[in-house]
């Protein structure tokens, strides 16, 4: 496909899955029950290991450092091991909770997803670790148990190469089942698994920097690479199993970044790919419905690899906002009572200087996630302010790049505002006025978004964007969102409040609030924030029968 049908093909899904006050995008428009995924994806004849800290994983001197929420550690990192990777991936992406309601019972994880439905699978890669392979390999996380799978072994060689010979790298990749979302929302559910995408490495991200390390996606993968290094492309693998499209690949490491080049990928990729294999993939659903649009945008999204720009976040470095003392939460304990919020009491206030601090996060700086993207910031925020004391209800706008300001001006209303908000974060006043009827009805009329402290669409720089990085871009800017929105939830949750996000939202009526025509700007996720109200009727069990942490 030429870069203009795939550019095309982008505009027709994005434009296709639209949801209008007089129509939703197309799905099945019920649930179909007999055939729901299984929740969790496994690897039959796989070798699996026990991870820390559950009771039967090796956990030889490792010392679990103790972090704040606030004030990440920079230094004094943990080394990698195994028992350390354990540890990262039980604060990533491990299971956070059981719920049960009468009879029902379903597990909620730390990373978040659309409707719970977690397509996102995770593989590392890392080196010889102590309580795992005694050779470099490719392992799949299962965290139902907290185990990693071994998918394959390869040359030692070859990893101590792209490595650098150095000790303290694993690499992550992340691929989507798009069945999971699409069993459910139909069509759009390309861009859930996007969404969930951008909250997986949001929450890599956060748990990377509770052990001191760093993490950061690496753009020379390419689609190709991905499928060598996943070994999702091995069909006798995935016999009638539904099949995993590659997102991205992450670097974790305890020091510097690691320097990986397109080269540089495609060697580990090969030397993977003619590795030793074992496992083969579950069986999500027995019947499925084929999205055609779906496999369309996919296909026309894939990435070819690219070299890591260098960015300047001077503009709006987050280090020039406001900085709070350090409130003492505990980072882990904070990363594993995230959750989702179902309903808000639509009375509650927060004062300005949470408010503030909140966003302040948000924006582009040195710290995680935010700094784990590869590319300049390409979404704002658009910003109902329901109640927050000392900030009068009304419409305002965060620019979380200053380069944008003027066209985002020339696209929106005439007659908005643009007053700013405060002297310290880029924070304009649109319009005053009570804005919970409009944010509810906006949102697919759900209360949520008016009965909280404020809510918000995350509003994407689209065409320039898809014009400087190409159609694989379209799936970056979602992924920008879902960690903006992992932000959002964890500074929700260390407040003493709850965040949801909102995949649910008429798209061209908020255009035409803001006043945006064609596709310069597209509003692409909502969230909103405030005081839970908890369903008294669950019961909430631990995510492992073991203790959360050690």
């Amino acid at each position: 496909m030429t870069s203009d049908a795939s550019l095309a093909a982008v505009y027709r899904y994005h434009d296709g899955t639209k949801h209008n006050f007089n129509a939703f995008a197309r799905s099945l428009g019920y649930l179909d029950w007999a055939s729901q995924p299984r929740p969790f994806r496994t690897y039959a004849d796989a070798p699996a290991f026990a991870l820390y800290p559950a009771p039967d994983a090796p956990g030889e001197a490792y010392i679990q450092n103790h972090s704040t929420f606030d004030r990440l550690p920079d230094s004094s990192a943990a080394r990698v091991s195994a028992a350390a990777v354990g540890d990262f991936l039980r604060h990533a992406l491990g299971l956070s909770a059981w719920k049960r309601f009468g009879n029902a019972r379903w597990s909620l994880r730390v990373n978040p997803s659309s409707g719970n439905l977690h397509p996102t699978e995770a593989y590392v890669i890392c080196g010889e670790l102590l309580g795992l392979a005694a050779e470099p390999a490719v392992y799949h996380y299962a965290p139902d148990r907290h185990a990693l799978e071994r998918r394959c072994t390869f040359d030692a060689a070859a990893w101590q190469e792209v490595s650098g010979g150095r000790d303290d790298v694993l690499l992550v990749a992340l691929t989507s089942i798009h069945w999971r979302e699409a069993w459910k929302y139909g069509e759009r559910a390309f861009r859930y698994c996007q969404h969930d995408v951008g909250h997986a490495v949001g929450a890599i991200s956060f748990s990377a920097g509770v052990l001191g390390w760093r993490a950061a996606l690496l753009p020379a993968w390419s689609h190709h690479a991905l499928v060598a290094a996943t070994g999702v492309g091995r069909n006798a693998d995935f016999f009638e199993a539904e099949r995993e499209d590659p997102a991205c690949m992450i670097a974790i490491t305890d020091g510097d970044p690691l320097a990986c080049s397109e080269d540089d990928s495609a060697r580990l990729a090969g030397a993977i790919s003619r590795g030793r294999w074992s496992g083969r993939a579950s069986q999500l659903s027995e019947d499925h419905v084929v999205w055609t649009l779906i496999d369309d945008v996919a296909a026309a999204t894939q990435g070819s690899g690219r070299p890591s720009p260098r960015l300047s976040t001077a503009a709006n470095d987050v280090s020039a906002a406001p900085i709070r003392a350090d409130r003492g939460v505990d980072a882990r304990a904070l990363l594993l009572q995230r959750r989702s919020a179902l309903a808000f009491d639509g009375r509650t206030a927060i004062d300005r200087s949470t408010f503030l601090s909140m966003l302040s996060r948000t924006l582009p700086g040195t710290a995680p996630p935010l700094r784990s993207l590869w590319w300049p910031p390409h979404v704002h925020l658009a910003i109902f302010v329901h109640r927050v004391d000392d900030v009068a209800p009304g419409i305002y706008m965060l620019v979380r790049d200053a380069d944008a300001s003027e066209r985002l001006r020339a696209s929106f209303r005439p007659e908005f505002l643009w007053d700013r908000a405060d002297e310290q974060l880029p924070l304009v006043r649109l319009s005053n006025g009570d804005a919970r009827a409009l944010a509810a009805r906006l949102s697919c009329d759900q209360d949520i978004a008016a009965d909280g402290f404020f809510s918000l669409a995350m509003v994407a720089d689209f065409d320039a964007g898809l014009r400087e990085f190409g159609p694989s871009f379209y799936r970056q800017l979602f992924w920008e969102t879902g960690a903006i929105g992992q932000v959002l939830y964890l500074e929700a949750e260390a407040a003493g409040a709850r965040a949801t996000g909102i995949g649910c939202f008429y798209d061209d009526p908020v255009h035409d609030v803001l006043g945006i025509r064609e596709h310069a700007f597209q509003s692409l996720y909502h969230f909103t924030v405030g005081r839970h109200v908890d369903d008294p009727r669950l019961t909430t069990e631990p995510g492992y029968s073991w203790p959360a942490s050690a």
